[in-house]
């Protein structure tokens, strides 16, 4: 992992395709992925390794049993990104390490919306009729911009 580079949680992901771009997604940003489970998929499905190529062994993963554990390992550096959310994501506090994505079909849980309303950002959508991105495309977004606000910030 690179010094400073965000972390990246998929809440319980569903979907072994969006899980291996998002994994090869951060092995190529130095950002650590966090899987929490339990998963949509066995980590041995193919098409979890096709979609990550062969840059699944310099991925930088860690899996846990719940999110609530690893929110503890960063008191108050972490964001939510939901389309429940109220504020663009580009108004993440530059101190946010975490990002936390929720289940493609579900997305996050209400209880982390009511636990954390404050913590919860969005991907602007500039259609009415689209009401999400797709959850690898999601990531892509919020993580090379929160790299570029690091190494760029004017």
């Amino acid at each position: 992992m690179i010094r400073n580079h965000p972390h990246i949680c998929l809440y319980q992901p569903e979907i072994p395709q969006n899980t291996g771009n998002i994994g090869r997604l951060a092995a190529g940003t130095g950002s650590r992925l966090h899987l929490i489970q339990p998963f949509g998929f066995s980590t041995s499905d193919k098409n979890l390794r096709r979609a990550g190529l062969d840059y699944w062994p310099f991925l930088d993963l860690e899996i846990h049993d719940t999110l609530e554990d690893l929110l503890l390992q960063f008191p108050g550096r972490f964001a939510f990104l939901s389309k429940k959310g109220q504020k663009p994501f580009f108004d993440i506090p530059d101190t946010c390490d975490l990002l936390i994505f929720g289940k493609e079909t579900t997305g996050l849980p209400s209880e982390l919306h009511e636990k954390y309303p404050e913590d919860f950002y969005k991907i602007p959508m500039y259609h009415p009729g689209v009401r999400s991105l797709n959850l690898a495309n999601a990531v892509s977004a919020v993580i090379y911009d929160r790299i570029r606000r690091l190494h760029h910030p004017d």
